[in-house]
């Protein structure tokens, strides 16, 4: 790829008035020392941008990792998927008349569908990294805390949720979820405290580990700029380790 003059570079970065706001910003601006680094002028795009791969590769593992697992999602009560809200509502009442267990379980089996599901988000974060180019870099490395984590928002979310439907469809069946929330709104308690609300759980799930995914992702992405030093391969020392 031809290396665009480092005056250029500036001069748009400067109009961003985004130059200097983020320690990710060093990896950019590592491409424009040529005087204090001469070392870091000569990585070029293409490395800086393999870089910044090697270190979204790393937070979208640790993502992925954190919410599928056991109780990745249930002990989590910043990601914890509930009951949807009207049943919440209703399960006041359901928990006097003795139902408490029935809507715990069905609680408990969505949080296990959401944690089943997630793994199948590596592959797809994966895929998005691969489509991503020097202006996607570049709004990422300037652009505010969660500009990484929209990115893959806009280059992901349809793509995982074709992915989790069936996953999640079948991990609610191996739990017992579907079979749980049926008897539950076979129960003629439920039937009087809810009314004709037929709910779909399947997207109800899927809308919520999807929500869970992409915050604890946020929460990543904002540990890379306040500590850009996971560095764990030679490729991400040389270059995040140039600091501004």
């Amino acid at each position: 790829m031809r290396q665009i003059p480092v005056l250029i570079l500036l001069t748009v970065l400067s109009a961003t008035h985004a130059f200097a706001q983020s320690p990710l910003d060093h990896v950019w601006r590592t491409a424009t020392k040529s005087r204090s680094n001469p070392t870091a002028a000569t990585l070029g795009y293409d490395k800086i941008r393999a870089g910044l791969k090697e270190a979204l590769k790393a937070s979208t593992g640790k993502a992925v990792a954190s919410t599928g697992r056991r109780d990745g999602f249930l002990k989590n009560e910043a990601i914890k998927i509930l009951l949807p809200e009207k049943l919440r509502t209703a399960g006041k009442g359901m928990r006097l008349l003795g139902m408490g267990s029935q809507l715990d379980e069905l609680e408990v089996g969505m949080n296990r569908a959401a944690e089943q599901a997630t793994p199948l988000a590596k592959q797809v974060f994966l895929n998005a990294l691969l489509k991503m180019n020097i202006d996607d870099a570049r709004n990422i490395l300037t652009g505010g805390d969660n500009a990484a984590t929209e990115y893959f928002r806009r280059q992901s979310l349809g793509e995982l949720t074709t992915a989790f439907k069936p996953i999640v469809h079948q991990a609610m069946q191996r739990v017992g979820v579907i079979k749980q929330y049926n008897q539950l709104m076979q129960n003629s308690v439920a039937a009087s405290l809810l009314p004709g609300q037929g709910l779909d759980l399947d997207n109800y799930v899927v809308g919520k580990t999807l929500d869970g995914l992409f915050y604890v992702l946020g929460q990543e992405e904002k540990q890379i700029r306040k500590d850009p030093a996971a560095r764990s391969t030679a490729l991400l020392r040389e270059v995040f380790g140039t600091r501004p």
